[in-house]
């Protein structure tokens, strides 16, 4: 099999959050190379070692990076493309460059063409049967009636070309029916809320941890020509910060988070106080080798399996709260 080598250039700051973005992107493993971890793990262990190794030594001084294996087939191609466009919101957020310069190489070569042209990379793209999904710069004329969702790379994660996001999307195409509210845990760009408040949901209240948030779901508002006042943004975590179940309020009819499995598992029990009797609960960003686990962890939080779907290694779970009462009938 051939593989495509990607090096992303960066800072010591910026492996953490990097690392984590290729982990969401499916990327499992990664190769790290940074002078100062390596000085620093020199200096820890030079008891148990006489000497190093020639073939390290060029870590002293090689610029901080990490870089990923892609299978090199249709797959692959289409992995790089979500990292590319990760990658440039990344640096769209790095307002003070802490993260370095997030230059990426692909087989050795500068992969600055891309950067300089990577509005090509973002097509549209049809969601189910009633959704468009559009860069602004790039809407057909003819839309057949369908309801366009328009999203640009730039912002936090979230345009709706991965396989998490796209299944999300597909969900809530299929369940929002009018009138609803929303709730979005680990928001985003605000892309779910967006679609489900363009498709007729009522009001919606997204919730993230990053700071950005507010400003990214503000514009993404505003390009769409939705009204902000039927969307409130919180900035805060819902599992450690008190005040913030408060401020989110209750008996929601959807609740969405297209996280990482982890987060899903701990957001459950906040996720079913929050989603009203008969309400829905849609999670998504979960690989496929862990879904039997967060399955079992909503269904302890007290949820009912709905439905499952899977495309590309990823899963998307969607759970109804049974409990006294009726649920909405456009639910059910």
């Amino acid at each position: 099999m051939k593989w495509l080598c990607v090096k992303i250039y960066t800072s010591r700051e910026g492996i953490d959050p990097l690392c984590g973005r290729l982990y969401c992107l499916g990327v499992g493993g990664v190769q790290i190379e940074d002078a100062a971890d390596f000085e620093e793990f020199i200096e820890t262990g030079r008891p148990h070692w006489d000497y190093i190794d020639e073939s390290l030594e060029h870590l002293r001084t090689c610029e901080t990076s990490v870089t990923a294996y892609l299978t090199d087939d249709e797959a692959g191609t289409n992995q790089l493309s979500l990292i590319r466009e990760s990658v440039l919101a990344m640096r769209a957020l790095d307002t003070e460059g802490v993260f370095g310069d997030l230059r990426i190489e692909v087989d050795g070569r500068d992969d600055s063409e891309w950067v300089n042209n990577w509005k090509q990379y973002y097509k549209p793209f049809e969601l189910g049967e009633k959704v468009l999904v559009c860069p602004e710069w790039d809407i057909p004329e003819n839309t057949d009636g369908k309801v366009v969702l328009k999203m640009n790379p730039g912002h936090l994660f979230g345009t709706g070309t991965h396989h998490s996001t796209r299944m999300c999307l597909q969900q809530l195409e299929k369940l929002v029916c009018g009138g609803e509210t929303v709730l979005d845990l680990g928001c985003g760009s605000g892309i779910l809320s967006i679609l489900a408040l363009l498709l007729g949901a009522k009001e919606a209240v997204c919730v993230d941890i990053d700071a950005s948030a507010p400003k990214v779901v503000g514009e993404n508002l505003t390009l769409n020509s939705i009204d902000p006042s039927r969307c409130r943004v919180l900035v805060g975590d819902v599992l450690s910060e008190d005040d913030i179940p408060e401020k989110i309020g209750n008996n929601f009819d959807i609740v969405v988070a297209n996280i990482v499995a982890d987060v899903i598992i701990a957001l459950a029990p906040t996720a079913y106080n929050h989603a009203k009797n008969g309400g829905l609960f849609i999670v998504s960003g979960i690989i496929t080798e862990r879904k039997d686990q967060v399955a079992d962890a909503i269904e302890a939080a007290g949820f009912k399996p709905d439905a499952q779907i899977e495309c590309g290694g990823w899963a998307c779970l969607v759970y109804k709260k049974i409990n006294k009462g009726k649920g909405r009938c456009c639910h059910v």
